[in-house]
């Protein structure tokens, strides 16, 4: 079963997608813009000093197709991500905060699992490109024969 993602809310006037830039929707999933989302991104919290590979993070995060289904509640959620991420590319994590990373980036619609549990999906740029991962119907799934050919 898909959890709904967060609720389009056009009748209030904080909501970013009350501001008509939201991500379009069709029957089905709801698909988030390739541009990404073009409002002014929230000012961080307060309360601590960030870092620049900190803000240019926050920055990007919100321009992002995902931030089009985000309001301003979702402030501290990208900030705690922001805040593990970047301390996990430095080296200074535990486990548990890397399992906290993995967490909001599903709930922030950032993962692929995310995606699909929100039930968002990215805009696709063009068709041409689905070329690439498409498999010949006659050619052999058979385990053995890829081993083979792995080791060969």
């Amino acid at each position: 079963m898909v959890a709904p993602g967060p609720r389009r809310d056009l009748s209030n006037p904080g909501s970013r997608e009350y501001r008509g830039r939201g991500a379009r929707r069709a029957t089905g999933p709801v698909v988030l813009p390739l541009e990404g989302c073009d409002l002014p991104a929230p000012d961080m919290p307060t309360g601590r000093e960030w870092t620049q590979p900190e803000k240019d993070m926050w920055a990007e995060l919100w321009e992002s197709g995902q931030a089009t289904q985000w309001n301003e509640s979702f402030v501290p959620m990208v900030a705690l991500f922001v805040r593990i991420t970047c301390d996990a590319f430095a080296g200074r994590v535990t486990a548990g905060l890397a399992a906290e990373a993995r967490y909001y980036a599903d709930h922030l619609g950032l993962s692929p699992a995310g995606l699909k549990t929100l039930g968002w999906e990215l805009e696709r740029e063009g068709t041409g490109t689905a070329e690439l991962h498409t498999v010949p119907t006659t050619h052999s799934l058979d385990i053995n024969e890829r081993r083979a050919r792995l080791t060969a």
